[in-house]
């Protein structure tokens, strides 16, 4: 079996658990590939190479990320994209989305044994048409926001459903989430929290001008599209995942749709998720 290690370099203690997983799977003869990038923390490891996402995500057969969160979400549209499992070690502070501690890293032999559980995760589609014709279209794993930019003022978001206006938000911004992403920024902005292997749509304004401006969920077959009105001189901003980011123009539209791709993500354990939800949030208020 092939087991890709996609590794955080700007956390030393990822290296150092990268270590120790790479071993254990070479222990039990499985072959562990990396990116390129990772060559010169690993030397003397026997760890096969690959030059990026696209070509390691082609030829192993799961990914295994040491990281946080964050780490989890940039590898997930490679992962989705050629359609491979994927797994979280935990070592960023929360780990929503991780399955495994440091300190559990045994337990990632199960992978090689077909003991594990798979979650299908709903992604987004987030399609941009141009003013001038062109377009670019982006996978969202957590979400999607429409904003006004640094120190601009506040600006008028209209939502279309099925091509039909439902309604106009005045406010800071509009996110659009995956129940994935109902944990993440939706979160701190007042919106719910989804079951993550249900398919919805969730929109939740972002501090809105308004006393009853509230978050609305809809089906996950719902074709949405919004435009934005700003003042003069201001500056709109797409941003995906929060590591994505497009200017936009008063004349651009931005769809949202259901991914036609999900997420396999793996499980090693039958946890509660709210359960898990409830000690991940007291974590973060220590």
């Amino acid at each position: 079996m092939k087991i890709a290690i996609l590794v955080n370099l700007s956390k030393t203690k990822a290296i150092e658990c990268s270590k120790n997983i790479s071993k254990l799977f070479n222990s039990k003869g499985a072959e562990v590939l990396m990116l390129k990038d990772c060559e010169d923390s690993f030397e003397n490891y026997n760890i096969s190479y690959c030059d990026t996402l696209e070509q390691i995500f082609e030829v192993c057969d799961i990914a295994v990320t040491v990281g946080g969160d964050g780490t989890i979400i940039h590898n997930a549209k490679y992962a989705a994209n050629a359609n491979k499992p994927l797994i979280g070690v935990n070592v960023g502070r929360l780990g929503f989305a991780a399955d495994v501690e440091p300190e559990h890293i045994d337990d990632l032999l199960n992978l090689l044994t077909g003991d594990y559980n798979i979650q299908n995760r709903m992604l987004l589609e987030v399609e941009v048409l141009h003013s001038n014709g062109t377009s670019e279209s982006f996978i969202a794993v957590n979400d999607a926001i429409v904003a006004r930019g640094q120190m601009s003022r506040i600006i008028d978001l209209t939502v279309f459903l099925n091509d039909s206006k439902i309604t106009t938000y005045r406010a800071d911004g509009l996110l659009f989430s995956t129940p994935t992403g109902s944990t993440a920024y939706a979160l701190s902005a007042g919106g719910p929290v989804i079951y993550p292997e249900m398919e919805c749509i969730l929109i939740t304004p972002v501090c809105p001008h308004s006393l009853i401006s509230r978050p609305v969920l809809l089906n996950s077959d719902a074709n949405l599209s919004v435009k934005v009105k700003a003042p003069e001189n201001a500056s709109i901003i797409l941003t995906i995942d929060g590591e994505i980011n497009i200017t936009l123009t008063d004349s651009d539209i931005v769809k949202i749709n259901k991914s036609d791709k999900n997420l396999k993500l793996l499980s090693l354990y039958k946890r509660n998720f709210y359960q898990l939800l409830n000690e991940k949030l007291k974590e973060r208020e220590n």
